[in-house]
């Protein structure tokens, strides 16, 4: 398969698919091969355009050595890339298993600590790759107390200005330098709706933005909603994140993201219907086929 594009333009909505026990969402469901492989087909037939394959979680939890994340999630990493043309890219803040999987045929770095491995930098800028930098406060896997912040977005805004500019510094192309402000990471459901609140205004910064906001905490707490029962806030989120710039949604309803990004889009002006009928006359105008509006994704 040919390495896709992974140009910002139009939105891509990108389907979580992890080789984990303890997820907060899905707890396991993916972990074994097959299953992961599955999710992956169900994806693409919904219309994602990005898979974002994960070994680790954020949270806290058991410890998974380098060597076992890299087994989770090479086999999904190549498996995927033989059989699909999508954007792929692997949740990890680990530079080892993030080259493994850049081998294996990964497109982007999800770093959900944007560089605390020192390697992380340039093992991506070695490979040609592009990088997802998340802000986050602490290291994956361990316990936080009370997040505290004086103003989050300007602080949000310092860090990933500065992880940008040394993505940079290492030969990370711009355009494939995406910037995510960590909704939920180290942060209380009140950052993170000031965060959604204010998005747009890490577009000064000039890069794509990729938002993870799918079935998080800050929606159930907003909403008193267990995390099975968030799927409606979430579509919310989404297309309030993409209203405020966002070009890359990561989720665990590909179907219901999608329909609601394009809807945003469409009045955005930037996807056009897929017919129009309605007060048109007797008849109407096919204006594009499935297969015509998918071709504008990865245009």
């Amino acid at each position: 398969m040919s390495t896709p594009s992974i140009e910002p333009a139009p939105v891509h909505v990108a389907a979580i698919v992890n080789r984990t026990r303890d997820s907060f969402f899905d707890r396991g469901a993916t972990f074994a091969l097959d299953r992961a492989l599955a999710a992956i087909e169900k994806a693409t037939a919904e219309g994602a355009t990005w898979i974002d394959i994960g070994g680790v979680p954020f949270g806290p939890g058991e410890p998974v050595t380098i060597a076992e994340e890299i087994d989770r999630v090479v086999p999904l990493v190549a498996a995927a890339r033989a059989s699909s043309d999508l954007i792929i890219s692997v949740d990890t803040t680990n530079a080892a298993a993030a080259a493994a999987a850049m081998e294996a045929g990964a497109d982007v770095v999800n770093d959900t600590s944007a560089f605390s491995d020192p390697d992380m930098a340039a093992a991506i800028a070695a490979a040609g790759k592009g990088v997802v930098l998340v802000h986050s406060t602490s290291p994956p896997r361990v316990p936080v107390g009370r997040a505290v912040y004086g103003d989050v977005m300007a602080e949000v805004h310092e860090f990933l200005k500065q992880r940008a500019e040394q993505a940079a510094a290492a030969g990370i192309v711009a355009s494939r330098t995406y910037l995510d402000p960590g909704h939920d990471l180290n942060k209380n459901t009140l950052h993170s709706l000031e965060i959604t609140r204010r998005l747009e205004e890490l577009s000064d910064l000039g890069y794509p933005l990729f938002v993870a906001v799918s079935n998080k905490d800050f929606i159930g707490e907003t909403l008193g909603l267990p995390v099975t029962e968030r799927l409606s806030g979430t579509v919310a989120a989404v297309a309030i994140c993409v209203l405020k710039g966002a070009r890359v949604v990561r989720v665990h309803n590909v179907a219901a993201a999608v329909q609601a990004v394009r809807l945003v889009e469409a009045i955005m002006g930037s996807w056009q219907p897929t017919g129009l009928r309605h007060n048109m006359g007797e008849t109407g105008t096919e204006l594009a086929t499935a297969t015509g509006t998918e071709s504008q994704i990865r245009t």
